[in-house]
C-alpha cells in the first residue's frame, strides 16, 4: 500500500482542516429529519458513523496525493455548506413543514386488511363488526391523548388492561412531578382499520392500524414556556393499538359500541376505580373477561 506523504500533511494541513470543518458541518445538516422524540424512528436526524468517515478519509487521501483538487473540493463543499443551510432554514419553518406532513399523510400507501380481518373473527363470532369496532378504536385513542394532555387519567381507565394503565400513569405521574404537560392536540386521524386477529391460548388478539397528524410539544406548568418540539408544528404519526378479549366471548349485537358501559356482574353504569373494579360490587372489568381491552399502543415505522 502506498505510504501517505507527511511532508505534503504539513504543507496543506490548514487547508486539510478547513476541509474538515466544512465537512463535518454539511455532515450535520445534510439530513434535518425528524427530531420529534415521539417519533418511532428514534431521532431521525443525520446517522453519520463508519460511512461518513470512509468518505472523509478518502477525501483526506484524495487531497494528500492531488492537492491540486483541494481548492475544487472546498469550494464544493462550501456550496454543500451553504445549501444545507438553506435547507436547515426553510426546514424550521412550521408552515413548510406542515405542508410536507400534511402530503406525507395523504399520500402514505396504507393497506387495509379489515375486512379479511373481520370475516375471520365472525367466522367465530357472526356479530362482530368491523365499523363499530374501528370507531371504538378511534374513540379510545382520542381519549388516551385528551387524558394524557389532561393529566387525568381516569377517563382512559375502563378501556385499557392493569398493565398498561399502570405504565400510563407511572408515566403522567413523572410528568406531574417535573411540573411539566405534554400537550397533544389538533389531532386527525388519517387512517384506522384492523390489521391481523389472532388466538393465543384462551385469549383473543386483535390488532389496528391507526395513523394520525397532531400538535405534540411539552409546556412547564408554571409559566406555559414551551420546554420541547413546537406548539406550531405537525407531526405524522403511525400505531398499532393491540386489543385483548377472553377467547370465546360473543359480541353483543344490542350494544352501542364494544365499550363496557355497564358493570356485567351488578349493571350498575361503568364507574372503573384504579385496580379495574366495579365501583359498586368490586367486580375486576378491565381484565378482557367480558370485553376488549386495550392491552398496548405504540408507534410504527
Amino acid at each position: 500500500m502506498k505510504k501517505l506523504n507527511f511532508n505534503k500533511l504539513k504543507q496543506y494541513l490548514p487547508l486539510i482542516l478547513i476541509l474538515l470543518a466544512l465537512l463535518c458541518s454539511t455532515m450535520a445538516i445534510a439530513d434535518v429529519g425528524n427530531q420529534n422524540r415521539y417519533s418511532s424512528g428514534g431521532d431521525g436526524g443525520y446517522g453519520g458513523g463508519d460511512g461518513d468517515l470512509g468518505a472523509l478519509l478518502w477525501l483526506i487521501y484524495i487531497c494528500l496525493e492531488h492537492p491540486e483538487l483541494i481548492p475544487i473540493v472546498i469550494v464544493a463543499l462550501v456550496v454543500l455548506f451553504i445549501l444545507g443551510r438553506k435547507k436547515k432554514k426553510k426546514a424550521s419553518d412550521p408552515k413548510y413543514v406542515n405542508q410536507q406532513v400534511q402530503q406525507q399523510a395523504n399520500t402514505d400507501f396504507n393497506f387495509d386488511n379489515s375486512a379479511a380481518v373481520a370475516a375471520q373473527i365472525q367466522a367465530i363470532d357472526p356479530a362482530f363488526s368491523s365499523d363499530k369496532f374501528i370507531g371504538f378504536a378511534r374513540e379510545v385513542f382520542m381519549t388516551i391523548q385528551a387524558a394524557w394532555t389532561a393529566k387525568d387519567w381516569k377517563p382512559i381507565r375502563p378501556f385499557e388492561s392493569e398493565t398498561l394503565f399502570n405504565t400510563h400513569k407511572q408515566q403522567l405521574d413523572e410528568y406531574i412531578r417535573m411540573g411539566k404537560t405534554n400537550v397533544v392536540e389538533k389531532i386527525a386521524i388519517k387512517h384506522c382499520s384492523l390489521k391481523s386477529f389472532t388466538q393465543d391460548g384462551d385469549k383473543e388478539v386483535l390488532t389496528v392500524s391507526l395513523n394520525a397528524v397532531m400538535r405534540d410539544y411539552v409546556i412547564d406548568d408554571a409559566t406555559k414556556k414551551v420546554l420541547e418540539s413546537d406548539p406550531n408544528r405537525d407531526w405524522y404519526m403511525r400505531y398499532e393499538m393491540v386489543f385483548n378479549r377472553k377467547a370465546g366471548l360473543k359480541t353483543d349485537p344490542g350494544k352501542k359500541g364494544n365499550s363496557i358501559t355497564n358493570c356485567p356482574n351488578c349493571g350498575a353504569p361503568t364507574e372503573v376505580t384504579s385496580s379495574g373494579q366495579c365501583a359498586y360490587c368490586g367486580s375486576v372489568i378491565t381484565n378482557g373477561e367480558h370485553d376488549w381491552v386495550l392491552t398496548d399502543i405504540h408507534s410504527r415505522e
